[in-house]
């Protein structure tokens, strides 16, 4: 005699998944070609037709906290492939955005940067505080002077000083929402992983959580799923070109931090050092694959393009333009213009770090978590 099962569809759930662009989610009915289709979906409980099945009936539950939404890199293989036209990577990308909203907090910030009206906002708060800690301090000067070497200096404008005093801060608070996110998230997808029998794991054990994620990285840096998808295997070259672009900024930023407090030595540094010249790579290079991630997007005509993927795309691109920019106008001694193009620059460094847990850059700790976990349990991959 077959169990029975209580059913309570969440009707609101539905709704916001159509809305975020999953809006073909009803035309499913349940083929499992997508799951047959997907290149890299677990011979073990593979996706994407377990999770058609729960976004249809709204369940919410079975969805957010569920650490298969985010395996799946949205290839397009199976939404080429459904007879039906209801396009599972599409309606997957939608839960996605949804559990991003729901693991992060307060939840305000993320409303605040899911609205396409509310644009001017995230520029203007990074804006005024600038402004008014700039000017309390002092650390904010209008009219500064070239530096000992008669040089357009950028510290002398924004000093360093006022950016940590901001950043540093900035990038504790980025942590801690994280944290408290994936606390949830890890115990979310454990109990549902247990409930579905993707996991005979009792406990997660730390030990064997970071091994596991030792084995994941090399899967990420050689985007080794991007390379088995049919539809949007392009978009490797793209994504990784952003990836390390971040990476090598990251590096540069450390080293200067160290270099300024450790030993006293201010910018702008020759443009020969080799930190500098892994800088203006890695600007190159964030802004050849902002326009990649934009041309690919744009090409993609029968995929569902919401407002999070642009504002992604215009955070790239603004950063990496603003960025290269300040550095060449300041090669070329346009003072005036250098300091307003760096001042615009720290706004999109700002709107990065503050609003990172709550945008679709969030994926990038979810989905490596996510993988990590997959990589725990010891699900198979097919055709790896």
């Amino acid at each position: 005699m077959s169990d029975n099962y209580m059913i309570n569809p969440d009707l609101e759930f539905i709704k916001e998944i159509q809305a975020r662009g999953g809006d073909s989610l009803k035309k499913c009915f349940q083929c499992a070609t997508c799951s047959v289709a997907c290149p890299i979906s677990p011979d073990k409980k593979p996706f994407p037709r377990k999770e058609m099945i729960s976004a249809s009936w709204g369940l919410k539950d079975k969805l957010v906290g569920n650490g298969d939404i985010w395996l799946c890199h949205n290839c397009g293989d199976c939404s080429t492939l459904c007879p039906r036209g209801a396009k599972p990577g599409d309606v997957l990308a939608a839960i996605r955005s949804y559990a991003i909203s729901e693991y992060a907090a307060p939840k305000a910030v993320g409303k605040l940067i899911s609205d396409p009206k509310k644009i001017p906002v995230l520029f203007a708060i990074p804006t005024i505080i600038f402004l008014v800690v700039g000017l309390i301090t002092g650390l904010l000067d209008f009219t500064p002077e070239l530096n000992e070497h008669g040089q357009i200096a950028h510290h002398l404008f924004f000093s360093s000083w006022l950016v940590d005093m901001l950043f540093v801060p900035l990038a504790i608070w980025v942590v801690a929402v994280f944290a408290m996110g994936l606390k949830r998230f890890i115990g979310d997808i454990h109990k549902n992983a247990l409930e579905d029998g993707k996991t005979d794991k009792k406990e997660i054990e730390a030990k064997g959580f970071i091994e596991a994620l030792i084995r994941v990285i090399p899967k990420i840096i050689t985007h080794k799923q991007f390379s088995q998808c049919g539809e949007n295997s392009g978009r490797a070259t793209p994504h990784m070109m952003v990836l390390f672009s971040f990476v090598g900024l990251f590096i540069v930023t450390s080293i200067f931090f160290v270099v300024l407090y450790g030993f006293g030595i201010h910018g702008p540094y020759a443009q020969f050092n080799p930190v500098k010249v892994l800088a203006n790579i890695s600007g190159i290079a964030l802004v050849i694959g902002g326009l990649l991630l934009l041309k690919t997007r744009m090409d993609k005509t029968d995929e569902v393009s919401t407002y999070q993927d642009w504002y992604l795309i215009g955070l790239v691109l603004g950063l990496g333009v603003t960025g290269m920019l300040t550095e060449l106008t300041r090669l070329s001694g346009m003072a005036e213009l250098t300091y307003l193009l760096y001042f615009i620059h720290l706004t999109f460094v700002f709107n990065l770090f503050f609003f990172l847990p709550f945008s679709k850059l969030a994926h990038l700790v979810y989905r490596t978590v996510a993988m990590t976990y997959n990589e725990y349990s010891g699900r198979e991959v097919s055709n790896t």
